[in-house]
């Protein structure tokens, strides 16, 4: 009973390894970009700023090379504001491993050619094993139907693809 006892002690006072969250470019997008009167979009920027300022601490926030080419396109300035929110964000690596599973994700037909980059946001996310992939990109990556359909499609790879999630829903209470 005691032996029981102390692993408890042990384990609750082992330091907590925060979850990883895959931020994918849309975050950074929203998250800088200038106020709109679209309804939608000023939701989405507002949803984003309160989760980057008030639970990004909590998490590992972890990206890709693949989102500092993508938030580095377009107007110079708002991409240097996409680029400088992305500063000390570690990137993970775009393995051969992620590249072979984008592409079966594309063969498979559960996300568009033209979509390429949105699959292998997916494929680094779930080659690297983070916890979360937050993104606002509803049409390719954060949709319920892609998502059981990518679930399945990895699983007979002994795979596991990780929550996919918008800011409201990792914003908790």
């Amino acid at each position: 009973m005691a032996l029981s006892a102390t692993n408890s002690i042990e384990a609750s006072m082992a330091p907590k390894i925060p979850p990883r969250v895959y931020i994918e470019t849309s975050i950074v997008s929203y998250l800088t970009a200038r106020s709109t009167r679209d309804l939608i979009a000023a939701a989405r920027q507002e949803l984003t700023r309160t989760w980057w300022g008030v639970r990004r601490g909590e998490f590992d926030l972890v990206s890709s090379q693949l989102v500092l080419r993508e938030a580095g396109r377009g107007d110079p300035e708002a991409a240097a504001l996409r680029l400088q929110a992305l500063a000390g964000v570690r990137l993970l690596d775009i393995t051969d491993r992620a590249i072979q599973l984008a592409e079966s994700i594309i063969a498979a037909a559960l996300v568009p050619a033209a979509a390429a980059d949105d699959a292998l946001h997916v494929a680094i996310a779930v080659d690297q094993g983070v916890e979360f992939l937050l993104t606002w990109n509803c049409r390719h990556i954060a949709n319920a139907t892609i998502w059981k359909a990518l679930s399945e499609h990895c699983a007979t790879r002994g795979l596991a693809v990780p929550n996919i999630c918008t800011p409201d829903m990792l914003i908790g209470e």
